[in-house]
C-alpha cells in the first residue's frame, strides 16, 4: 500500500483530479462544497493498473488553511504537486513548495491540470516554469504528467507515472516501532472512538495495546478493530491509511495532533535542539513560531545558538526522535519558515555564560542521525533501550569509544574513571583502616554516582577488585590484622592449649582486642565468634563433634560440658552453633543427639 498527498495553489484542481482518479470526493463538508473550495483534509482511495492500492490525501491549498495542509503532507512520504496548465505558478504553489522542502518529501510527480485550456507550448513554458521552482527540493526530477480531468486526457498516462513512482518507493519497516499521528477522531454507533491517519511504519494489529499520546490525554489503549479504505482488517502494514477502532477512551479528548505509540518505546519531549534543513539561518527565525511535525502544531519559543543551530522550546511534550524533520511556521503567519532536523531530544540544560556558544560547537560536530558515542560520552552511561527510544542507531561492532555492560552502553573513558576512583578509594581505605574489611559497596556507589548500581559489578571487574560480603577489597590487601595481630597470636596459642577455655571479656580486653579487631580475625578466619561474647578457634566446633560423639545418646547439656572440659557460659553457645550447622538435634530442653 501506498499513500500520496496533494499539493498545489488554490483552484489549481487537486481534488477535481483525485475525484477523477478514484472516483471519490474529497471535500467531506458541505461548506467545502457549497464554497468549492477545500478546507478541511479529505481522503479517497483506488487500485492502479499494476494492482498496487493507493491512497490520497487531498490537503486546501489556500494560505488560510496551511496547518491543515502541514497535517496532510506531514506523515505522507509521497507528493503530486498540482499547478493549472492555464495559471501557472502562483502564489500558493509557493507555498506548498516551501513546506514540501522544510518536510523533505523528495519521492513524487507533477501534475499540470487544466491541460485542455492549453497548446502544447503552454505547457511546455509551465513545465519549464515549475522545473525552476522546484529546483531546490527533492521534486527537481520528479515525472510531469499534463491531464484534463474534464475530458479525461493524460489520465491513463497519470496512472502509469504514479504506479512507476510508487514502484521506486523503498519499503518501511514493518516490524519497528510504531507512531501514527491523528488527523480524525470520532465516534461510530456501535463501535466507539475511531482515529485515523497514515501509518508510516511498523505493523498495527487488532488488540494492539498502544499509548495514546495527546494535549488532553496520556493514556493506554487496545485496539479493538481495524480499518483501511473502509474494509476491516486484522492487521495493517506501512504505508497505509488507517482507521483505528480504539477501546477506553472517549474521542472528545482525542484531537489532530496526537499520536498513538508504543508504550515503552518513544521519548516524550518538549525540549530538543535543531539544525536548519532548509530556509533561511536559525538567527533568523523569530522567538515565537509554531512548529509541525507529523498531523500535530505546537507553539515553540526559539533560541538561536547560531545560524545553523537553535533550541525549541515546546507548549506540550511529544513522542519525537532524532532524524525526525519538524516544520517551522511563523507565529500568526502562513508562511513556512523552513524545516529543522532534530539533533538531540534530551538536550543538556544551559545555565553559564558561554553555554550557547558551546552549544553550537558540540551540535555542529553531531550528525543529523544521531551518535551513539555521542550521546553515552555526554552521559557515561545509557542504557541501550533508552538510546533506541531517543531514535540513536547503536553501530555494530560497538566504536573503541563504547563498551556493552550488560543493559548499558559505558563510555570506556567513564568505565576507566570509575575504574581508578574506586581503585584509589579501596587502597586508601586498607592503607588507613587495616583492619576494615574494604569499601562497602554503599560508600562506593556513593563515590561514583553511577546511574544504576547493577553497574558497580562491572566496575569491581574493570578494577580486578574482589566483591565479598558486601566488601570491596584489593585480592593482593594484606591479610594480616596490624596492631593486634600479637594479641590474636597469643589468643590462639592459648586456645590451641585449652580449645574450650574461652577468655572472659576481661582477657580479651587486657590483650588489646576489642569488637573490631575480633571481627578482622573472624573474617580472616583466625577466629571464631559465638554468642555471649565467647571467641574460639575455628577448629573448636570440629573438635567438639569427635567427644560428643563418644557420648551415650542422647545427652545432655551437662555432659557435654564435662566432655569438653569447659563451662556452661561456653557449652550452650557452642552447642547452638553445632545444631545451627546440622551437626546435633536438640530433642528437648535438656538433650541432644548428635546426627549420624
Amino acid at each position: 500500500m501506498h499513500v500520496v498527498a496533494t499539493a498545489g495553489h488554490v483552484d489549481h484542481g487537486k481534488s477535481t483530479l483525485i475525484r477523477a482518479l478514484t472516483g471519490i470526493e474529497t471535500d467531506r463538508w458541505a461548506e467545502e462544497r457549497r464554497r468549492g473550495l477545500t478546507i478541511d483534509l479529505g481522503f479517497a482511495w483506488t487500485a492502479l493498473p499494476s494492482g498496487r492500492e493507493v491512497s490520497f490525501v487531498d490537503v486546501p491549498g489556500h494560505e488560510r488553511f496551511l496547518s491543515n495542509t502541514l497535517a496532510g503532507l506531514g506523515p505522507a512520504p509521497i507528493v503530486c504537486f498540482v499547478v493549472a496548465a492555464d495559471e501557472g505558478w502562483r502564489a500558493q504553489s509557493a507555498d506548498h513548495r516551501d513546506a514540501v522542502a522544510a518536510l523533505g518529501i523528495d519521492r513524487g510527480l507533477i501534475v499540470l491540470t487544466r491541460a485542455d485550456r492549453t497548446d502544447e507550448d503552454r505547457r511546455a513554458e509551465v513545465t519549464a516554469q515549475v522545473r525552476r521552482e522546484l529546483a531546490r527540493t527533492g521534486l527537481a526530477v520528479a515525472p510531469v504528467v499534463a491531464v484534463s480531468a474534464v475530458t479525461g486526457e493524460g489520465m491513463d498516462a497519470l496512472r502509469v507515472a504514479l504506479d512507476a513512482v510508487l514502484a521506486q518507493t523503498p519499503t518501511p519497516d514493518a516490524a519497528t516501532r510504531r507512531r501514527l499521528w491523528i488527523d480524525r477522531a470520532f465516534t461510530i454507533s456501535g463501535a466507539g472512538t475511531v482515529v485515523t491517519g497514515t501509518l508510516g511504519a511498523g505493523t498495527l494489529r487488532r488488540g494492539d495495546r498502544l499509548r495514546l499520546v495527546g494535549a488532553e490525554l496520556d493514556a493506554q489503549v487496545a485496539v479493538r478493530g481495524l480499518q483501511s479504505r473502509e474494509e476491516s482488517v486484522e492487521e495493517l502494514s506501512p504505508v497505509a491509511r488507517a482507521a483505528v477502532n480504539l477501546r477506553g477512551v472517549p474521542a472528545d479528548r482525542i484531537g489532530r495532533g496526537d499520536a498513538l505509540v508504543d508504550a515503552d518505546a518513544w521519548h516524550l519531549t518538549d525540549t530538543v535542539d535543531v539544525r536548519r534543513a532548509t530556509g533561511d539561518g536559525a538567527a533568523s527565525l523569530p522567538e515565537q513560531a509554531v512548529a509541525h511535525i507529523g498531523t500535530a502544531a505546537v507553539p515553540v519559543h526559539v533560541r538561536p545558538f547560531d545560524d545553523e543551530h537553535a533550541r525549541l522550546v515546546l507548549a506540550r511534550a511529544l513522542p519525537l526522535a532524532v532524524a525526525d524533520r519538524l516544520v517551522l511556521r511563523g507565529s500568526g503567519a502562513h508562511a513556512v519558515l523552513g524545516g529543522v532536523h532534530v539533533l538531540d531530544v534530551d538536550p543538556p540544560g544551559l545555565d553559564r555564560r558561554g553555554d550557547g556558544r558551546r552549544r553550537a560547537a558540540t551540535l555542529a560536530a553531531m550528525p543529523w542521525r544521531g551518535d551513539a558515542a555521542v550521546e553515552v560520552a555526554r552521559r557515561g552511561a545509557m542504557r541501550e533501550s533508552e538510546l533506541r527510544r531517543f531514535g540513536v542507531g547503536i553501530p555494530e561492532p560497538l566504536p573503541a569509544t563504547l563498551c556493552r555492560r550488560g543493559a548499558w552502553l559505558v563510555a570506556t573513558e567513564t568505565l576507566a574513571r570509575w575504574r581508578d576512583e574506586l581503585g584509589k578509594a579501596v587502597d586508601r581505605v586498607h592503607r588507613e583502616q587495616p583492619l576494615a574489611p574494604g569499601l562497602t559497596r554503599g560508600a562506593a556507589l556513593t563515590l561514583l554516582g553511577l546511574p544504576d548500581p547493577a553497574l558497580l559489578d562491572a566496575v569491581v571487574s574493570e578494577a580486578s577488585l574482589v566483591a565479598d560480603d558486601g566488601h570491596l577489597r584489593s585480592p593482593g590487601a594484606a591479610r594480616g590484622l596490624g596492631a593486634a595481630e600479637t594479641s590474636i597470636a597469643v589468643l590462639e596459642e592459648r586456645l590451641g592449649r585449652s580449645p574450650f577455655d574461652a577468655p572472659e571479656a576481661d582477657d580479651l580486653a587486657a590483650l588489646g582486642l576489642g569488637a573490631r579487631e575480633l571481627a578482622a580475625a573472624a573474617r580472616q578466619g583466625r577466629v571464631l565468634r559465638l554468642d555471649d561474647g565467647v571467641v574460639l578457634l575455628p577448629t573448636a566446633p570440629a573438635l567438639a563433634m569427635r567427644e560428643l560423639a563418644a557420648l551415650d545418646q542422647p545427652f545432655t547439656t551437662s555432659a557435654a560440658r564435662r566432655a569438653l572440659g569447659t563451662t556452661r557460659r561456653v557449652a550452650i553457645p557452642l552447642l547452638e552453633h553445632l545444631d545451627a550447622r546440622g551437626w546435633t538435634r536438640r530433642l528437648d530442653g535438656s538433650s541432644r543427639e548428635v546426627v549420624r
